[in-house]
């Protein structure tokens, strides 16, 4: 159990934790993925925070696994550092060379100022992500709609101290070596009838992630894509990634001209050319450390040639995330199948609180806390719904 506000994360952390989210999947067979490819459900509800009181079991702690895979490695370790600049000066040489002074003028005695010294400081913490030793603890809906998740029914101040009470539930649950560090998870983008994209104003979207950051939270900023291109959500998300507490998402079940009627779809060769521009983005932009991008999948179709999705670019941490609302069951064999895509070691479990608005569908039961722990391989990114 640790702390839920943001520490500057150690390195053998990072080196333990990110062993431990190497996929753990030979052993699932193909019937299970035939059962779950086109398995499971959509849409919203939720329930009371103030009900839901799951028993404070305490799991071993996190096995450290020493084989971590090269694709796990590279999505969350930080970059090597660079090499050392050449001396401003040639040092004397030759037979001599010992009796020969070095040029004053060409020591530099400077000290770094308090503004390089921040500075600097700011990009050895972001050069580890924020997963290397926590988990991520997420309230997701839209801030205009009660409708569409919790994040809707409540202030974002009452709701940053309902997550952080729920995050304490976490905090038993995962053991000594994870902290949880909480989350809003905003719809920025959604999907409307004919696959138009109806927008939340900058402005909302501003004041949640001014009052994040003053929190010690995160921000998730998702996009249902709609009609348009996959770069053309990326075009709109990626000024947001300016903010060092602002992560992207983006949900391929809304990929559709017929939302509520048809489950929508992208491509691999989308979704690598999506982690491509947000990984060219942030160096362009000169943006440390790594951001997170979620994709969400809960039937085969959701990502056509998942075994072709790569998860190895430098500044990208892709998290692929199991949707869908059910019964216990059908959750565990929807996190099975997507288990199966160990292309994609990094994931992300989604839970649906009970609502009473008819038809919005609902866990039930609703997994609790050490259950959502004991998935294997335990998700690093937890979302409500």
């Amino acid at each position: 159990m640790r702390s839920t506000v943001f520490a500057l994360p150690l390195l053998a952390g990072a080196l333990s934790i990110l062993g431990s989210v190497a996929p753990a999947a030979e052993a699932a067979t193909t019937s299970l993925a035939n059962l779950t490819a086109d398995s499971s459900a959509d849409s919203s509800g939720h329930a009371s925070l103030l009900e839901l009181r799951p028993p404070r079991n305490t799991l071993p702690i996190l096995a450290v696994s020493a084989s971590a895979g090269s694709q796990s490695a590279s999505a969350g370790l930080a970059p090597p550092l660079p090499a050392p600049a050449p001396p401003a000066f040639a040092l004397p040489s030759g037979p001599d060379a010992a009796a020969q002074p070095i040029p004053q003028s060409t020591i530099s005695y400077a000290v770094p100022d308090a503004e390089d010294v921040a500075r600097r400081a700011a990009l050895a913490e972001a050069a580890i992500p924020v997963l290397a030793n926590n988990q991520v603890l997420a309230f997701y809906g839209h801030p205009n709609s009660k409708r569409m998740g919790i994040l809707g029914e409540y202030p974002k101040e009452e709701l940053a101290r309902l997550l952080k009470g729920y995050a304490k539930l976490y905090d038993e649950a995962n053991g000594p070596l994870l902290g949880v560090v909480p989350a809003f998870y905003l719809i920025y983008g959604t999907c409307w009838p004919g696959g138009e994209i109806g927008y939340l104003r900058d402005s909302i979207v501003q004041d949640y992630i001014d009052y994040a950051s003053r929190e010690g939270m995160l921000v998730f900023i998702d996009h249902q894509i709609g009609k348009y291109p996959v770069e053309e959500a990326m075009r709109r998300l990626l000024p947001f990634t300016k903010y060092p507490n602002v992560h992207l998402a983006l949900d391929p079940e809304w990929r559709t001209t017929a939302p509520m009627r048809e489950i929508g779809s992208i491509t691999a060769e989308e979704l690598n050319a999506a982690q491509a521009a947000l990984d060219a983005y942030l160096e362009r932009e000169g943006i440390p450390g790594r951001k997170m991008l979620v994709v969400h999948q809960f039937k085969g179709k959701m990502i056509q040639g998942r075994e072709r999705v790569r998860a190895d670019y430098e500044r990208v941490i892709l998290i692929h995330t199991a949707d869908g609302f059910g019964a216990p069951a059908l959750k565990r064999n929807t996190y099975a199948f997507n288990a199966l895509a160990t292309n994609m070691p990094v994931k992300g479990f989604k839970l649906f609180f009970k609502s009473g608005y008819p038809g919005a569908g609902y866990d039930e039961p609703l997994l609790t806390p050490p259950e959502v722990i004991a998935l294997d391989p335990m998700p690093r990114l937890i979302i409500y719904q």
